[in-house]
């Protein structure tokens, strides 16, 4: 009777290992129902889940919206990082774009700027969860 749990005892515990080497066979179950010779999954495929971000992304597109962007967007546009970057945030939210060439203070030279990029900017309602956290100006953009 003790060699007979002994020998139960060991091959509990090679089985165990089998799954700490990562054996295939161990490690990973067919989670697959046959039917009629077919594997068919068992699980089927959804939509991708969306959230807000993601439908306002989509609608922006390649713009950048000057209600909702941070400070980091900015930089992909000549004279715009960081100062003037800042200015446009502060002084959101716009109603249009050509808002942000109303903005008190303007230098003639970031008028100038701005005409440039109208093309590039868009406007959207500003959306809580671009703005929660007063993050749009520190976002940790440093250089």
């Amino acid at each position: 009777m003790k060699r007979l749990s002994r020998l139960l005892a060991v091959l509990v515990l090679i089985v165990g290992c089998l799954g700490w080497t990562g054996h295939p066979s161990v490690l990973a179950a067919n989670f697959s129902v046959m039917q009629s010779g077919v594997v068919a999954p068992i699980l089927a495929t959804e939509a991708p889940r969306r959230n807000r971000v993601d439908d306002k992304m989509a609608r922006v597109r390649n713009k950048l919206d000057l209600n909702n962007s941070d400070l980091r967007d900015f930089r992909q546009y000549k004279g715009m990082f960081p100062n003037l970057g800042s200015i446009i945030i502060k002084n959101a939210p716009y109603e249009s774009v050509e808002d942000v060439l109303k903005i008190e203070g303007l230098t003639e030279k970031q008028k100038e700027i701005l005409q440039q990029n109208l093309d590039n900017f868009t406007v959207t309602p500003p959306e809580s969860v671009f703005l929660e956290g007063d993050q749009r100006l520190n976002v940790g953009a440093y250089d």
